[in-house]
């Protein structure tokens, strides 16, 4: 207990005593009587002790007021500004310490994040242009017009990131609204640049040639970017929305070239059957043509044959065979004539042809000899 606090609880016991000795030898009796008032006893030291436990929680005090520290998580980096002006370098993940009222820290968020350019259907009735929810902002299509000035919009997702070496000075240049200053008006300028020169039609049937030329556009730009503030990761081209009557004459083309494609397949297919009968007669007519050859063929060798036989047999005959055969001949007549009497023979001179044996008996072949 401090000194000035002992005196006082000395001063007041000498006065309790005193009030009270006088009160005994006859003082004012009207006046109360006055308690003796003991003096507390106190450790050794305390009176020290105290005044450290007063430093200490005026210290605690202060910190909890003034918070000159910071937590940083992973995904994060901090930006230290002292007086005003940013340090060039980010504060990684961990606790950090600064000067309260002198210095500050601002926490940026490192991590990925998407731009989605989505339909008004796809973000409800009550859409707004932009909404930002956990590192993803939806906004309206891009309007583009085509090469023909028709109103066509696009669907697209941007994913990037923002560069964490070079975040200070991103933040200085910047602001905390980098994102809307530096990847939004890329983005749209690209898209429209590159869609606008194309028809409305063309979009659709191109749309993996128009995918790749927005994606190296966007890349180009952004890193064409001073201090290359934002790493871009991807871009997805999700859909081409066309006005309705293009869609109409679209569908109407695409009719059309199916029912070509159709008529031009029948054509084929009528060319082809054609082609088979026609490969079926004439590979009949050859088989015909083969078979009568074979038989012409078949019959000129045995006429050959034939012929090469009786010029061989003609090679034998002479005159004696001749006479033998005319003698065997005159034989069978004789032997003929023994049995009808009556019957006719003509002799052909030369013996060249066998005689003529004649039954008399037959009377129509009779009535024709006598004739």
């Amino acid at each position: 207990m401090p000194a000035d606090l002992n005196d006082y609880f000395n001063k007041k016991n000498k006065n309790t005593n005193s009030s009270g000795g006088s009160n005994g030898g006859g003082g004012d009796s009207n006046e109360p009587p006055r308690m003796n008032f003991k003096k507390p006893k106190m450790p050794d030291g305390f009176g020290k002790m105290g005044a450290v436990a007063y430093v200490i929680i005026a210290i605690v005090a202060i910190i909890a007021i003034t918070q000159p520290f910071v937590i940083i998580n992973s995904g994060e980096v901090g930006i230290k500004s002292t007086a005003g002006k940013y340090e060039p370098s980010p504060l990684q993940p961990g606790f950090h310490f600064f000067i309260p009222f002198i210095q500050k820290v601002a926490i940026v968020d490192t991590r990925v994040r998407l731009i989605n350019y989505t339909s008004g259907e796809d973000m409800g009735e009550g859409a707004i242009k932009s909404i930002n929810t956990a590192g993803i902002i939806r906004k309206n299509s891009i309007s583009v017009l085509d090469a023909r000035n028709l109103p066509v919009s696009i669907d697209i997702t941007v994913q990037y990131r923002l560069n964490p070496e070079n975040a200070p000075q991103t933040i200085a240049a910047w602001g905390f609204s980098w994102e809307s200053k530096i990847v939004d008006p890329v983005v749209r300028d690209v898209v429209r640049s590159i869609a606008g020169k194309y028809t409305a039609e063309e979009l659709p049937t191109k749309r993996n040639e128009i995918a790749t030329a927005i994606d190296d556009g966007i890349r180009k730009d952004i890193d064409a970017q001073p201090n290359k503030p934002v790493e871009l990761l991807t871009v997805q081209l999700r859909e081409i929305i066309l006005p309705e009557k293009v869609k109409e004459q679209i569908e109407r083309v695409q009719i059309a070239k199916q029912e070509a494609e159709r008529t031009k397949y029948e054509v084929e297919r009528a060319n082809q059957e054609a082609l088979k009968k026609a490969a079926l007669a004439e590979g009949t007519a050859k088989a015909v043509i083969i078979e009568a050859q074979g038989k012409a063929d078949a019959v000129k060798i045995e006429a050959d044959a034939q012929a090469y036989a009786n010029k061989e047999v003609a090679k034998s005959l002479d005159s004696n065979l001749l006479h033998l055969k005319q003698i065997e001949t005159q034989g069978k007549f004789n032997e003929a004539l023994r049995e009808n009497s009556d019957a006719k023979i003509f002799l052909t001179p030369g013996g060249a042809v066998p005689n003529i044996w004649v039954d008399t008996k037959d009377k129509a072949k009779q009535s024709a000899i006598e004739k």
